[in-house]
């Protein structure tokens, strides 16, 4: 994958952040760090829509959203036109969910997963491409919805 990925999180994902952004390294991806910048308490929606904008002006094509469960993010970012976030604590689902979902942004939870699970999961979902075929048609349905928001 030669894209920018967006990486964000609150005080409570920070660390995990802070690992999966020296995965990234290791494996030779680009990046932008959105923030926060260390774990001092911070308000996740405002991490969230700084990813999302990043994906919706297109400067980065997929996003990661790490804090304490994943939720918060999840719900923040699915606020964002464009945006198919997936809050994920398995391989399975952090595959799936772009083979049948197409999703844009993975969260997860740091006090849910492990670091190694966390970047077994990071790498599925950078690494794993959309089928299309029958789920063209529901990842269709589901970005129609941001249409009627407006």
């Amino acid at each position: 994958m030669s894209t920018i990925i967006a990486i964000g999180s609150d005080h409570g994902g920070f660390d995990l952040k802070e690992v999966i952004k020296a995965h990234l390294i290791e494996r030779g991806l680009k990046f932008i760090d959105v923030g926060t910048t260390s774990t001092k308490s911070v308000d996740y929606p405002e991490f969230a829509h700084k990813l999302c904008q990043k994906i919706q002006t297109g400067e980065c094509s997929r996003g990661i959203l790490c804090c304490g469960t994943g939720i918060g993010m999840s719900m923040a970012a699915n606020k964002h036109k464009g945006i198919r976030a997936a809050c994920c604590s398995d391989t399975y689902s952090a595959k799936l969910t772009r083979q049948h979902n197409d999703a844009n942004v993975l969260c997860m939870g740091a006090r849910v997963v492990g670091a190694g699970l966390a970047l077994d999961m990071v790498d599925l979902f950078l690494d794993t491409d959309f089928e299309g075929g029958r789920h063209v048609n529901r990842v269709n349905a589901v970005d129609a919805f941001d249409e009627e928001k407006e």
